[in-house]
């Protein structure tokens, strides 16, 4: 095949838009499909990514400031600003928030992307922001997670450890939480381009899902429905994740009380490191029947044996 035989579109390529099977988190685009040494044009769904503006206010300040640009996937915003602001250490529980509400566009009409968080004048954002040493406002790309800590003495100097009592899973419920949060990850299904995060329970009951461009956003809607409905703290839940366990991942299980987060993927240094000091059992290389535990190993028991271990000691993988 020559190259000017290959089929294209007009312009380089057609503008993508607004897939019927989901207009706000998915979109269709026009490609040119290779196979081989063939091409034709085809069709194919992506993953919608956006900014959402999340600008502050309160009873003491109510002209509303922006204190945080987050780059996600459309779509039940107000858990994922609530869970973001949760994990900066900038909303602390429920009843600070007076209400989340579309902000104003610079014709004064509300935007899809824009929110405004308001909440009591004790728990001013933005002034929180300022003091905490927040010097500007958050860029947040779908790959960042907690922008402002970054090393383990941070977090851990702000967020009490987990309690080590009152949670236990068997490793034959954990072997199954990726296929499960696979079976249910529809508009990843649908464009392969989006991560998901789960809840579940002890024995492996699918309690929430959320998508998203980025994993950590997943995770902030997650924490983010659980702190608009009062139910933080997390204990007696475990989080599953697609991709590998960064710092960020266990540092916003750590803030949300959450005992125990998995992944079909490796943790890094500072994850561990992470979750070894705050009390999170992190387990990694969750494929098959086989996983690794790398912190808190006595959370996992086997429904048959329960191999003894020092805290903090991790299992063999």
């Amino acid at each position: 095949m020559t190259y000017d035989s290959i089929p294209v579109s007009p312009l380089g390529g057609e503008a993508p838009v607004r897939s019927v099977a989901d207009p706000l988190r998915q979109v269709t685009v026009q490609v040119t499909r290779w196979r081989g040494a063939a091409a034709d044009v085809a069709v194919d769904e992506l993953a919608v990514e956006e900014p959402l503006e999340v600008r502050a206010s309160s009873s003491a300040s109510p002209t509303p400031e922006t204190v945080a640009v987050i780059m996600r996937t459309p779509g039940l915003d107000d858990e994922l600003a609530a869970g973001f602001l949760y994990g900066e250490g900038l909303l602390t529980r429920r009843e600070e928030l007076v209400a989340i509400r579309p902000g104003l566009d610079n014709d004064g009409l509300p935007s899809p992307d824009i929110l405004e968080v308001v909440t009591t004048e004790r728990a001013d954002i933005a002034r929180r922001a300022r003091e905490g040493g927040y010097s500007r406002q958050f860029a947040v790309t779908s790959g960042c997670g907690v922008c402002g800590k970054t090393t383990v003495e941070a977090a851990c100097a702000l967020l009490p450890p987990v309690s080590r009592e009152g949670f236990a899973i068997a490793p034959e419920t954990l072997y199954r939480l990726p296929d499960l949060l696979r079976e249910r990850q529809r508009v990843f299904n649908a464009t392969g381009g989006l991560h998901a995060a789960a809840l579940f329970d002890a024995e492996g009951r699918l309690l929430a899902l959320r998508e998203d461009v980025g994993r950590h956003n997943a995770v902030d809607r997650l924490v983010g429905r659980a702190l608009l409905d009062g139910a933080l703290p997390l204990a007696g839940r475990a989080l599953m994740v697609s991709g590998r366990l960064s710092f960020e991942i266990v540092l916003k299980a750590l803030a949300a009380g959450i005992p125990l987060v998995a992944a079909v993927s490796a943790p890094s240094s500072l994850a561990v490191d992470l979750a070894r000091s705050g009390g999170v059992t992190l387990v990694g290389f969750v494929r098959g029947e086989r996983l690794n535990v790398y912190t808190w190993p006595e959370r996992v028991r086997s429904r048959s044996a329960a191999p003894s271990y020092g805290p903090g000691e991790a299992a063999a993988g």
